[in-house]
């Protein structure tokens, strides 16, 4: 398993040398996504934004994710998770997108969607990708595991 530092390294290399840009659009992961990406320097080359849509109104006003979808899958699910990867596109100049949303915990678990579920969207010029993970763990290991599975989604789709 590689590091997410590892994985952010990869990332910038690929996506300087296509001359590509990418966006984030994070719930459970507040923001951990875009920090690991500007936490390299250099990463305004290559990373364009992050839009972190924390609640089910963000996810409608920032990234047009149509409420109607919310209100009928719920914010975790395949659904919403490509509407936030393709409002990630729509709504900046990047060319890449990922998106996640899930139930980091410890609360917030149901029978369908227990504690560590989690959607992922990628966007790219070939269409919206998305997956669905299910990570062990605590709040912490679950959000540092969906970083990692986001990143690597991202370097595994790019054009």
């Amino acid at each position: 398993m590689k590091h997410i530092a590892d994985l952010v390294t990869a990332l910038a290399r690929e996506l300087k040398a296509r001359g590509l840009m990418m966006a984030t659009a994070e719930s459970c992961t507040g923001g951990l996504i875009a920090g690991a990406c500007t936490d390299l320097s250099g990463s305004s080359d290559w990373f364009e934004r992050g839009f972190v849509t924390y609640s089910n109104a963000a996810k409608h006003e920032l990234l047009g994710v149509p409420v109607a979808l919310i209100e009928q899958h719920g914010a975790v699910s395949e659904p919403v998770a490509r509407a936030m990867a393709a409002g990630a596109l729509e709504h900046s100049p990047a060319q890449l997108a990922v998106a996640v949303t899930g139930v980091a915990g410890p609360t917030g678990g149901s029978a369908d969607k227990p504690v560590g579920t989690v959607w992922f969207g990628w966007a790219t010029p070939e269409g919206v990708f998305t997956e669905h993970q299910r990570f062990d763990g605590d709040r912490a290991a679950v959000r540092q595991a969906t970083v990692r599975h986001a990143l690597a989604g991202l370097l595994q789709r790019l054009p």
